[in-house]
């Protein structure tokens, strides 16, 4: 699978070989569906953007805040070993546990704080 970016979006590209189309979604929208389709790459990217513009400018109509995918904050169980640990290796560190998971799923990703 590839992924397009266009406003802050990342959308799917996937083949199907029934259809004999590309097509894709928006990902990381738990609560707003937006798919789009094309017979080609040029296609794809154009109806993509089109159906992003289109949410953006229905939420606009409606008068609510579109969202976004990936609203930066995540929930995690952890057991209770794990969470004594970061917490301890944050202390040791100067900082929060969140400071602490922050920083070391950004260096595990390979992105600078």
């Amino acid at each position: 699978m590839g992924t397009m970016k266009y406003k802050g979006y990342t959308g799917s590209v996937d083949f199907s070989d029934e259809d004999n189309c590309l097509y894709g979604e928006v990902l990381g929208m738990s609560k707003d569906k937006i798919t789009y389709e094309g017979t080609n790459v040029d296609e794809l990217r154009k109806d993509f953007e089109g159906a992003v513009d289109d949410y953006i400018a229905n939420c606009k109509a409606d008068g609510i805040e579109p969202r976004k995918p990936y609203s930066g904050n995540l929930n995690v169980r952890l057991t209770p070993e794990i969470h004594s640990r970061i917490a301890a290796m944050a202390q040791q560190t100067g900082t929060t546990i969140n400071g602490f998971i922050r920083q070391t799923l950004a260096k595990a990703v390979g992105v600078t704080l």
